[in-house]
């Protein structure tokens, strides 16, 4: 956490340092393409790889100790927490040790501002998490879930040509 805090009080057009210090944070070389625009905010780092035409809108938060993997042209809105660790539920176990499973965020994925999504999840391919949802469970390819609770609203058409 100390890296991001010195990635977020950098100048905000000084890109040059701004990509220095995400290869830090992230343990090594990210894509090009990656954009991340500051505060930004992740507590291990290591945890997280990302595909090519990422864009990370401002204020985000990634709890990556579960390891998080964002495919390509994925958009990620401003305020979204993804969350990998948590604790057991019970209250006598609680305070015992982080439960943690991975997030996987397939391919052309956008998630709308303020989204909150958990441990264990998939994102499928193509598919839009309105703002301000909270996903507890896999979202299948080509819908769009919206609320606190994940309600599949539609199934969208597969595109006709590959991007």
């Amino acid at each position: 956490m100390n890296l991001t805090s010195r990635l977020n009080v950098l100048p905000f057009d000084d890109l040059d340092a701004r990509r220095t210090m995400l290869t830090e944070i992230f343990g090594g070389p990210i894509p090009d393409s990656l954009a991340i625009l500051p505060p930004f905010y992740c507590d291990y780092g290591l945890g997280a790889s990302f595909g090519e035409r990422v864009f990370i809108n401002q204020g985000c938060f990634f709890l990556d100790y579960g390891g998080i993997t964002i495919g390509d042209r994925v958009l990620i809105g401003p305020r979204v927490t993804l969350s990998t660790a948590g604790h057991p539920v019970e209250l006598d176990e609680r305070y015992d040790f982080i439960t943690h499973a991975p997030i996987v965020i397939e391919d052309d994925v956008w998630i709308g501002a303020a989204a909150t999504i958990t441990r264990g999840v998939t994102i499928g391919r193509g598919s839009v998490v309105g703002a301000g949802a909270v996903v507890a469970k896999d979202v299948p390819p080509l819908s769009v879930v919206t609320a606190t609770s994940v309600v599949e609203r539609k199934r969208l058409k597969p595109a006709s040509t590959a991007t």
